[in-house]
């Protein structure tokens, strides 16, 4: 009786000071037991480690604590694109339906109350009363369409006709916009008519893509366009670097901006993680000291321009040009193998 009190006080000291460890309740089981359970059980699981597999499965080993060295050299690439400015052009269909919602809305508005905004005489009544004798109609960018009288049924736009034409559509507004106003010159009796004129909007096309060139930001302002390089060796591809000591990918894409064109842009680095990889496999293992390559592995961190230029004179990086290119015209630029890592990371538009 004496002998089981004693053990129970040891298990219950054994138990607080278990607790007072902060130590969980399996663990707090193993530990309570008998110190001949725990030495068999340990040993039990030794045995099995050791003795070999009576299965068909093939033997595994412990992995080894030593260090692995790395068989790809690692580099860090930019993946530098610049959105889309504008809009992109509507499909026909689009512009019929567009234009026929015009028609529809004028239609079911009420009439414009000339009377109420323009009083008899005055010179808005006798600019409004020009307009209306030229465009025949309240609304100028519904064509030659009047949404009140007897006809306005007949809003269908006919085949061949450019009254749905966004194009059309500013060259009838920018006319509608001209204001003609008379005055008499100081002294004399004459008077003279003049023509005030609205400011034309910027075209949706601009002159790098009339002129074809691919290194302007300026072109293809409807698409995403990413920067390409080409390399001392001919060779076209996203810019990328080597990895200096202690250097993360994101300030090594960072340096690479710097280097390769210079401090006139306004960069940023979107995110902290790579957004894809491309592996490029040696033909012949590349040794070096204590390590023998099989490739290279090139991790693209993901960047937009805001506003500048990329410039390559003076560029330590020895580049030989660089293009702005849309998704579709890096698949013809890049080798194809390359273009198959990469075109995941592309956006269509």
């Amino acid at each position: 009786m004496t002998s089981s009190l004693r053990t129970l006080r040891r298990e219950l000291s054994l138990s607080s000071s278990l607790f007072d460890r902060h130590i969980c309740f399996n663990c707090l089981q193993v530990l309570s037991r008998p110190q001949q359970a725990r030495n068999a059980s340990t040993a039990t699981v030794s045995a099995e480690s050791v003795a070999p597999s009576s299965t068909n499965t093939p033997h595994r080993t412990a992995p080894s604590t030593a260090t692995v060295s790395n068989p790809y050299h690692i580099k860090a690439g930019i993946v530098l694109s610049r959105p889309p400015l504008i809009t992109r052009d509507l499909t026909s269909f689009e512009k019929a339906f567009f234009f026929y919602q015009r028609r529809l809305n004028e239609r079911l508005a009420l009439s414009f109350p000339r009377y109420f905004y323009y009083p008899e005489g005055t010179p808005g009544d006798t600019e409004w009363k020009r307009k209306m004798r030229e465009r025949n109609t309240p609304a100028k960018d519904i064509g030659d369409y009047n949404a009140h009288k007897k006809d306005s049924w007949n809003d269908e736009i006919l085949v061949g006709s450019k009254d749905s034409d966004p194009e059309q559509h500013v060259e009838n507004l920018l006319q509608d916009a001209v204001i003609e106003i008379e005055e008499q010159i100081e002294g004399q009796d004459e008077v003279v008519k003049r023509r005030i004129e609205v400011e034309r909007p910027q075209p949706r096309v601009t002159e790098a893509d009339q002129t074809g060139d691919v290194t302007s930001l300026t072109r293809s302002l409807q698409r995403t366009i990413y920067l390409i390089v080409q390399d001392k060796d001919g060779i076209w591809r996203f810019p990328e670097t080597d990895l200096e000591e202690r250097e993360n990918l994101k300030r090594a894409a960072e340096r690479l901006l710097v280097q390769a064109g210079g401090i006139n842009m306004n960069t940023w680095i979107v995110g902290n993680t790579p957004v894809g990889f491309h592996t490029l496999k040696y033909e012949e293992s590349s040794s070096k000291p204590g390590e023998e390559l099989l490739g290279e592995k090139t991790f693209f961190m993901k960047g937009r321009i805001m506003a500048g230029r990329f410039v390559l004179k003076n560029s330590p990086m020895a580049l030989k040009a660089f293009k702005w290119l849309a998704k579709e015209e890096l698949e013809q630029e890049l080798d194809p193998l390359y273009f198959k890592s990469i075109r995941h990371m592309l956006v269509a538009q």
